[in-house]
């Protein structure tokens, strides 16, 4: 019980603020959306990288990332051909459980359970996830039609990308940026976590209960819940990686299904009831599963 109310009910607070702040108000979540993408998020990723010290860590934290991905795409796939379902129902499933929220949820989770360097950690994290998503989230939301000319397009309109390409370039030089920048790039990054989570909160808020294909929501939420964390700490004990790093990415991968994967759904009238109901139902459940996955990791 420790570990929730010093780590999980603090993050449940700002969720629920935003919840109720939706239920109250019905506040159009997408000019919030937007400060947090193109003003908030990526402060926060140029700040991260631009103090950071880049090592073979990050390496491992690519592979890693790359690999637990094509894990989860072939595990759905071989359930999927077990099971004999459709194309359509793999994809469905692909969607909902490859993909985890590691931004709006696993990075404040991370920030409260291992500080500041752990921090660190799931902010280059989330930003990987986030091209990750902007890639194979596009595709298999579009399932082809999309194309790669349009993930290559997504990829190259997020904001975080040239924060992380500004951020690198100052590291490979010996240029650096004057203090008066720095301050300002830091007060407007403090504020993207609480922002995110908000919206989080808000997201949820528009979700709603009932009618559930309960048998595929949870075969999601298993999947998403319990088989990506397993898969996770699996990887995590064939790298050489830093104790630390490796408890991050193992709470990381346990997160809820990705609330950008249900937009994207959305757009591309891909299953979007189905994978929002198993968005909406990882994240709850993901209270108890997140609680007991960090009192065991210690």
């Amino acid at each position: 019980m420790h570990i929730f109310f010093q780590v999980v009910l603090p993050v449940l607070l700002i969720f629920g603020a935003g919840f109720a702040i939706q239920k109250w108000k019905q506040v159009d979540i997408k000019p919030v959306s937007v400060v947090a993408l193109y003003v908030a998020t990526p402060a926060l990723v140029f700040q991260t990288f631009y103090d950071a010290e880049i090592d073979s860590q990050y390496l491992f934290m690519i592979i890693f990332s790359f690999a637990l991905l094509a894990l989860l795409i072939l595990f759905n796939k071989a359930a999927a051909k077990i099971g004999g379902k459709s194309e359509k129902k793999e994809t469905g499933w692909i969607l909902s459980t490859a993909f985890m929220n590691a931004g709006n949820y696993g990075a404040p989770i991370i920030l409260f359970a291992y500080g500041q360097e752990g921090f660190a950690y799931a902010v280059s994290f989330m930003v990987i996830q986030a091209i990750i998503m902007n890639v194979f989230g596009i595709y298999y939301a579009a399932k082809g039609y999309a194309g790669a000319r349009y993930a290559i397009k997504s990829i190259l309109t997020m904001p975080v990308t040239y924060a992380l390409l500004l951020a690198v370039l100052f590291q490979a030089t010996p240029l650096t940026m004057p203090e008066s920048l720095t301050g300002s790039v830091d007060i407007v990054a403090a504020s993207a976590i609480p922002i995110v989570m908000i919206i989080l909160g808000m997201q949820l808020a528009n979700m709603k209960l009932g009618h559930f294909d309960w048998p595929s929501v949870s075969y999601g939420v298993a999947v998403r819940l319990f088989v990506s964390p397993l898969l996770a700490y699996g990887l995590t004990l064939i790298m050489p990686m830093d104790p630390l790093l490796a408890k991050v990415l193992i709470v990381s991968a346990a997160m809820p299904s990705a609330a950008t994967i249900v937009m994207m759904a959305v757009q591309f009238d891909n299953q979007p009831r189905y994978i929002s109901s198993v968005t909406l139902v990882s994240t709850l459940l993901s209270v108890i599963t997140i609680t007991v996955l960090l009192a065991w990791l210690g």
